[in-house]
């Protein structure tokens, strides 16, 4: 097939990308036939997980224009994957032109795919980087050219955390990133859950002990500790169709069965932090 101009040379068409499937579920245009038939095979497996990928993008546009609401005009995307269709830079630079967006991901597809298409924009920057290494992600040239971290910086960790497990402290990883940032900064965090699941969802996480990446549900009480020491925003921590929806007309009838629980914490100045929702 012709190689599109967005597809460095490096990256073989053949074979389907994690990254390009979560785009065609996104409703992008960056994927491949491969790439679909892929996706194809794996809603036949797990039918909602096309809902569940546009819910967790709808939270992470409502969450970006929240902050951007709040003052916030840079950001950071950890995990960001291919940025798509209604990505964090568009959702920014749509309120403010002069906003600054570093996406971050480990995944070399994704971070080819992503710099051919941000390639000209100069106020959007792409890492190459594991989000565990917090150090390491906040120290490339990239970031610090595009983010200032004496001001407030909207750190969006949405699609994630499920892939951490225990082991690497994502508390931990969360806890760095809010030590990094200053007090006015805003970071969300969205987890996939087993609360209010039916036992096949608890059965198909099994399967995911099968492959390089598998996929940890924790519960509330679990994802409210990562928000330890951030002040959460109202309406706390939900099942991500139910936080601060456009209108209760765009809330599904089962919210919980998208199996993902989401929310927005702020870093308040020392004397003002009681992590109670605003």
């Amino acid at each position: 097939m012709e190689r599109p101009n967005w597809v460095s040379a490096e990256i073989d068409l053949e074979r389907p990308s994690g990254a390009r499937v979560c785009d065609y579920f996104l409703g992008g245009a960056h994927n491949f036939a491969v790439d679909r038939e892929l996706a194809e095979i794996v809603s036949r497996m797990t039918p909602d997980i096309g809902d569940a990928m546009r819910a967790n993008r709808a939270f992470l546009r409502r969450a970006v224009r929240f902050m951007g609401d709040q003052g916030i005009h840079q950001f950071l995307d950890l995990g960001s994957g291919i940025p798509t269709l209604g990505n964090v830079h568009e959702v920014a630079q749509r309120a403010d032109p002069a906003a600054r967006v570093v996406y971050v991901d480990v995944d070399p597809v994704a971070v080819s795919h992503s710099r051919m298409i941000l390639d000209g924009d100069p106020r959007t920057a792409v890492v190459q980087a594991d989000a565990r290494e917090v150090e390491s992600v906040l120290a490339a040239p990239e970031t610090r050219r595009l983010l200032d971290l004496e001001q407030p910086v909207g750190v969006l960790i949405l699609g994630l955390l499920h892939f951490i497990p225990d082991v690497d402290d994502p508390a931990g990883i969360v806890k760095r990133l809010r030590e990094a940032v200053c007090s006015g900064s805003f970071i969300a965090l969205a987890n996939v859950t087993h609360e209010d699941q039916p036992p096949e969802v608890i059965e198909g996480q099994k399967l995911s002990n099968q492959i390089d990446t598998p996929i940890c549900l924790r519960s509330r009480s679990e994802l409210l500790e990562q928000f330890d020491g951030l002040s959460l925003v109202e309406p706390g921590l939900v099942h991500i169709p139910l936080w601060r929806p456009d209108s209760p007309l765009y809330v599904d009838e089962r919210p919980e069965r998208f199996g993902v629980l989401g929310g927005v914490g702020r870093k308040d100045p020392e004397e003002n932090r009681n992590g109670t929702a605003l």
